[in-house]
């Protein structure tokens, strides 16, 4: 009973204790309530993706599905909106903040479980201790710590899919903490803990939770190293893991002319495969695997005209091995950029899938696709 009293008596003295250290924290003439509000805003920001695209592959859709013309007639070439976010951020005071994102798109399909990406509370200490807690995408790679708005080609990579269906990365639901590991900030830590069966789900699909953890480090200014690990489960599944390492450097060969290299490399458990396989005696979940890298340069050529800030031009290389099918994916783009920071880009290029083996009336089938591109960033 007497540990009870005394954890009630310490609960009662904190709002008292919280109301003095404000108090001796104000500066003279300062209120209670100034000091409380004084950091607080509200901003919003968004981003409008809208593309035409055209398969250049007989009988194979805009979707990349392979069909029977004598069956079925394919849609050749669309308009889509492909992305309509908005993010709303409020900064509470100068520790918390609140973060909602969501892309109204995916209104024009089946939106269970979409439409909601960010929905997050963060608590900034300072720049080497800042926690997050809500649906936010776990730090596993370079598309992972990339602003969601910034799409520098058609689309992200197809690890980043697939790895975000198993649960490894995208938009999952739990905690994290990250921040600067030394003074100089030239080393950075991530490491969180979430349920790891997706986003928009009301409960976790069991009772493992996913691990991961990244260091990050900048031995040169304009050139940043990192490495991944993971380990979780998805359903019934065994426990997985996951691993990657990854590298971004940006190389000024003149006044107007920049290069930005971006590659990285990533294996993981493919819980999907593992849940849906149904032979018996299964085999380990080690056999399991999907693994991939990608190399990404662009180059950028500083313009700076009042209607043409700059150009860019990339071909971003992938090689992708799911479900034992290798897929490779060339992806050459041109982007017109007529406000600075992507605020406004006009895209077009051609994706390039190549399997190792096609199968007909599936989406493992070689196929091209063209596109353009418009997205403005609000």
């Amino acid at each position: 009973m007497k540990p009870l009293l005394l954890l009630l008596a310490i609960a009662c003295s904190l709002p008292a204790y919280a109301q003095q250290v404000d108090e001796t924290s104000l500066s003279e003439g300062d209120t209670i309530t100034n000091f409380s509000a004084y950091k607080r805003s509200l901003s919003f920001a968004g981003v409008v993706q809208t593309r035409y695209v055209a398969s250049l592959t007989r009988h194979v859709d805009v979707n990349g599905k392979h069909y029977d013309p004598a069956v079925d007639k394919g849609t050749s070439n669309s308009f889509l909106v492909k992305r309509a976010r908005i993010m709303v951020k409020a900064n509470i005071n100068d520790h918390f903040s609140a973060n909602i994102l969501a892309n109204f798109a995916d209104f024009s399909g089946n939106p269970a479980n979409k439409v909601l990406e960010n929905a997050f509370i963060k608590y900034s200490l300072n720049k080497h201790f800042n926690v997050q807690a809500g649906q936010f995408r776990p730090f596993m790679g370079i598309e992972d710590i990339m602003p969601v708005d910034i799409i520098r080609t058609v689309d992200f990579s197809n690890q980043y899919y697939a790895f975000g269906k198993n649960g490894w990365q995208s938009f999952q639901v739990g905690l994290s903490v990250f921040g600067d590991i030394n003074a100089q900030g030239n080393l950075r830590y991530y490491a969180g803990v979430y349920n790891g069966n997706n986003r928009n789900e009301n409960t976790d699909d069991d009772d493992t939770k996913n691990l991961y953890a990244r260091i990050e480090t900048s031995p040169l200014d304009d050139l940043t190293i990192g490495v991944n690990a993971g380990t979780g489960s998805l359903g019934k599944s065994a426990i997985g893991n996951a691993y990657g390492i990854d590298a971004t450097t940006r190389i000024s060969l003149s006044r107007k002319w920049k290069l930005l290299l971006m590659g990285e490399y990533k294996s993981g458990t493919d819980f999907i495969a593992y849940n849906a396989d149904t032979v018996r005696p299964k085999p380990a979940i080690s056999q399991y695997r999907m693994k991939g890298f990608y190399f990404f340069p662009t180059l950028r050529y500083e313009y700076h005209r009042p209607r043409v800030r700059a150009m860019e031009f990339s071909a971003r290389y992938e090689y992708f091995d799911e479900n034992s099918n290798p897929r490779q994916t060339i992806v050459p783009n041109v982007s017109f950029i007529f406000a600075d920071n992507f605020y406004a880009a006009l895209q077009t290029g051609v994706t390039i899938d190549l399997f190792k083996k096609d199968i007909p009336l599936t989406t493992n089938y070689s196929r091209n696709l063209v596109y353009v591109q418009l997205q403005i960033r609000i």
